[in-house]
């Protein structure tokens, strides 16, 4: 049985101090996973907590199927991602005057800040949706290759194939040698 399985059989037991250390080996990978999605800071540490609290919830009924507990997570945080981006869409949003007459940050100010995350979000968005999916769980959320394969049902060759696909085009993108 390996660690991260006994870990999660204890949580499943109820012990609190294990689901703490799956919750400590995770949070980074899931909190960059939805923050290149939602592009906002405080909604990516907003749906972050949601997901380990809806998985501290549901952890009673995990069910151990040789996936890493992360899958389990990941899938969670897509969840919880799509729900905020349907609910952000019906949402009326304020115009960048009406945010500044209120005292927001000003969304240009950060873009700015960040202007190297932005370049790579723009190029992810540039991918077909399977190279920037592997991409996205390979080097934001740092998973292994095996890690994604199990995730997205790939094989381990698919994924790699994707990978490389996916670093390819990037390289090309950010170069500003062509579009994909």
């Amino acid at each position: 049985m390996s660690s991260e399985e006994y870990l999660v059989k204890q949580a499943v037991n109820g012990d609190q101090a294990a689901f703490t250390e799956l919750y400590d080996r995770n949070f980074d990978r899931i909190y960059r996973y939805i923050y290149v999605k939602v592009k906002n800071q405080a909604e990516a540490e907003d749906l972050t907590q949601d997901v380990f609290i809806r998985a501290l919830q549901a952890i009673s009924s995990y069910k151990w199927r040789d996936l890493p507990f992360a899958a389990w997570l990941f899938r969670i945080a897509h969840n919880r991602v799509v729900d905020h981006i349907r609910k952000v869409s019906k949402e009326k949003r304020a115009s960048l005057d009406e945010a500044r007459a209120i005292g927001m940050e000003d969304p240009v100010q950060i873009a700015e800040q960040h202007s190297e995350v932005q370049e790579l979000r723009a190029a992810l968005e540039q991918l077909p949706e399977a190279q920037r999916e592997v991409a996205t769980l390979r080097f934001i959320a740092q998973l292994s290759i095996a890690e994604v394969a199990k995730m997205l049902g790939k094989s381990e060759g698919a994924v790699k194939a994707l990978q490389f696909n996916a670093t390819a085009s990037l390289r090309k993108v950010i170069s500003g040698e062509r579009n994909v």
